[in-house]
């Protein structure tokens, strides 16, 4: 029985790296071990987003409906043309940038797998300016090109095959039919990209990356400073479960302090990246930060 189980555990091992694809991570070249293939992952991403915009309300304001998508394209244009330049075109091929801002009051942003971002209106008070809603865009967008959300599904495909191995084994499935029927199962769990809570480590990453990707647009990189001290302040009294995971409002700004050298070196100036946020077109409240998905900086 011994011997059983030290065989099925190897079984593991060798199933797990077999149809694992290793992939580096732009800027910060770490490696990942994918279980999922891009395909997989944007076909259920692109099937969520439509879900979501059925049911949202759109923005009304046309001054910040247009800063949104202005901010967005030119962050995508950068990080595109950056990959295209260092041999990671593929990270982005399939990617269908899509920005979108909607009327929700939380201090909110989040961008789904293959560059399908969607803005709340309440943060906007927050970023104030062009400048800070790039780093904010900057940070989702970072999620999406560095495959966050595949790496949170790989690791629930390995606890799938680590309790499904032994009978993967005696019944003689197939790892590829396998692997396909584990992601149908945990789509049909509800894996839900929008409110998908990743990592520490993830979200520091997000970080680092969006930081540069928001220079490399030509937005000043040091507003992200005070953007997280405002996010920081708006936030202290409103926390949430779904802050947990982030980096703690001191280490995420040191951090990002620690980064800026590295940023700067990509930041050109751009005249644009100072305007002002739009005023809205309704009646305009001081904002707190809320359940968010991935912008927050609660601590655990």
């Amino acid at each position: 029985m011994r011997n059983l189980k030290v065989i099925l555990l190897s079984l593991v091992a060798v199933l797990m790296v077999s149809c694992g694809t290793t992939k580096t991570v732009p800027i910060t070249g770490r490696q990942q071990s994918l279980m999922v293939s891009d395909g997989d992952v944007l076909s259920l991403s692109t099937q969520q987003y439509q879900e979501f915009m059925k049911t949202a309300k759109l923005s009304t304001n046309a001054a910040n409906i247009a800063m949104v998508k202005r901010v967005g394209q030119n962050l995508a244009t950068a990080v595109t043309n950056y990959l295209n330049a260092n041999g990671m075109a593929a990270d982005v091929q399939n990617f269908k940038w899509t920005f979108n801002l909607v009327q929700n009051k939380e201090a909110n942003a989040w961008c789904m797998p293959g560059g399908l971002i969607c803005v709340y209106e309440g943060i906007l008070p927050l970023t104030q300016d062009e400048a800070s809603l790039a780093i904010v865009l900057g940070h989702e967008i970072a999620h999406a090109v560095a495959r966050h959300s595949a790496e949170q599904m790989s690791t629930k495909i390995k606890q799938q095959y680590g309790m499904q191995v032994g009978a993967a084994v005696l019944g003689g499935i197939g790892v590829g039919s396998n692997t396909s029927s584990i992601i149908q199962a945990i789509a049909a769990q509800g894996f839900n990209f929008k409110n998908l809570s990743y990592s520490r480590s993830h979200e520091s990453e997000a970080d680092h990356m969006g930081l540069i990707f928001a220079a490399m647009a030509g937005y000043d990189p040091q507003v992200a400073v005070s953007f997280w001290q405002r996010m920081a302040a708006a936030s202290n009294n409103q926390r949430s479960e779904f802050f947990s995971d982030h980096p703690s409002d001191a280490t995420r700004i040191k951090q990002i302090q620690g980064w800026m050298p590295e940023a700067l070196k990509y930041y050109k100036g751009n005249s644009a990246s100072t305007t002002t946020t739009a005023k809205s077109s309704q009646k305009s409240t001081p904002t707190k930060a809320t359940k968010t998905f991935h912008i927050s900086t609660k601590k655990k």
